[in-house]
């Protein structure tokens, strides 16, 4: 499979490396031919990496005539827009049939040249806001690891590259072949596209937001608790329809999905640091029940406790 790769001056090592990693360890384990990444350049230019290293054995434009996969690994970090160029080149190039991947950043050219225009899409989760204000027509997706529609991909921040490209390799060559890859690579050999991107959502510090800064400090150190909306205003001295209005003001959220994200956070971190079983982390973080708390975990990370555990567990001394 011949796998066009663009590259720009100021891409970083991993973005790049990543999928050379990943495709590149299929013809080292002699799982196929022809899967060799070739790395280009607009106009055919070495680059020079966002660490200062010099890359000049790329090839030109003409690498994409031919190939089975075009990949966008990243994109600069200021967003800009496509230009005219690249924009008709994604186009032809996905009228020819060749399949097309924006790996994190790299779905913004992939979204202007309207080839996801009316489909969902996913990206860094911290650039999702750019990029459903900059093209409206995507369903921006903030939270999958990747999205395949057959012809267009899109994966989600830095690491979840590979869990896209080792889904390719799967795609094409098999489970066995992909976990072959992993195997050597030292990574997970099979993460599904729409398990969640384990992201810690921004929490506003206590003393930024004025009087409610004590009460939510508070709340952090009795998640154990209830924590009503009632119990909430009291301790903050005020009305609940003056304490609702202030606190979504000053969170942009809700009371009720704010306590809900502080209670998933703190029970992320026991799972990845204590052996306290499910029922004891549960009670702990003020859900009401074992049961309670795996549904709101799923619903909310796309995968168990006990599953995410497994996954993220330090080593115990």
């Amino acid at each position: 499979m011949k796998i066009a790769v663009y590259a720009f001056n100021g891409i970083t090592m991993f973005h790049l490396a990543s999928l050379l990693m990943v495709f590149g360890e299929v013809g080292r384990q002699n799982l196929a031919t022809g899967w060799e990444p070739i790395v280009w350049t607009e106009d055919g230019n070495g680059i020079q990496t966002a660490e200062g290293l010099s890359i000049q054995d790329v090839a030109g434009p003409e690498a994409v005539a031919g190939a089975d996969l075009l990949v966008f690994p990243s994109w600069p970090v200021d967003l800009p827009p496509s230009n005219n160029f690249l924009t008709e080149l994604i186009r032809t190039a996905h009228a020819d049939g060749i399949r097309v991947a924006g790996l994190c950043l790299g779905a913004f050219p992939v979204a202007d040249s309207g080839l996801l225009d009316g489909r969902s899409a996913v990206t860094h989760w911290a650039s999702a806001p750019d990029l459903a204000r900059r093209r409206p027509a995507v369903t921006v997706n903030d939270s999958d690891l990747y999205l395949d529609h057959g012809d267009v991909l899109t994966s989600a921040g830095t690491a979840s590259a590979i869990d896209a490209c080792l889904y390719i390799v799967r795609k094409h060559l098999g489970s066995a072949a992909a976990a072959k890859v992993a195997r050597h690579l030292v990574v997970a050999p099979h993460r599904e596209g729409d398990q969640a991107q384990y992201v810690d959502r921004p929490i506003p510090d206590p003393g930024g937001v004025g009087d409610l800064g004590s009460t939510l400090g508070w709340a952090l150190t009795h998640l154990d608790r209830q924590l009503s909306v009632d119990e909430l205003a009291a301790h903050a001295g005020m009305s609940r329809r003056n304490f609702t209005r202030r606190f979504t003001e000053a969170t942009g959220t809700t009371p009720a999905r704010w306590i809900l994200s502080r209670r998933l956070d703190e029970a992320r971190r026991l799972l990845e640091t204590t052996t306290w079983p499910i029922a004891r982390i549960a009670r702990t973080c003020g859900f009401g029940s074992a049961v309670g708390f795996r549904q709101n975990f799923t619903a909310t990370y796309n995968t168990t406790p006990t599953s995410y555990r497994q996954r993220f567990t330090a080593p115990v001394p």
